[in-house]
């Protein structure tokens, strides 16, 4: 038995979607141990939310999200980094 297909999202879609405003309630932190020793410390933030004028197969609206994932390498072992580099950049 296979599983209904969610519907197409074409480009008239995603002009008639609706913006919806949001506020942020929680935003986490995901950590993963990399077997280099390093932590990947890995969180999205959600920049925007628009809801298309379309349903999936259980009947709840179909939301797009503009996101960009923040990511911090910390406990990052010592043979693993380089020697920091002189700025290019000359203070004003």
């Amino acid at each position: 038995m296979t599983a209904p297909k969610s519907p197409r999202i074409t480009q008239k879609d995603l002009q008639e979607a609706d913006d919806v405003d949001f506020t942020e309630e929680h935003e986490y932190w995901n950590s993963y141990k990399l077997k280099d020793g390093t932590t990947l410390k890995i969180k999205l933030v959600l920049r925007g939310v628009k809801r298309l004028q379309k349903w999936g197969p259980d009947g709840s609206p179909i939301y797009l999200i503009n996101s960009t994932n923040v990511v911090r390498a910390v406990n990052v072992p010592k043979k693993l980094k380089a020697k920091p580099k002189v700025s290019t950049f000359k203070p004003v």
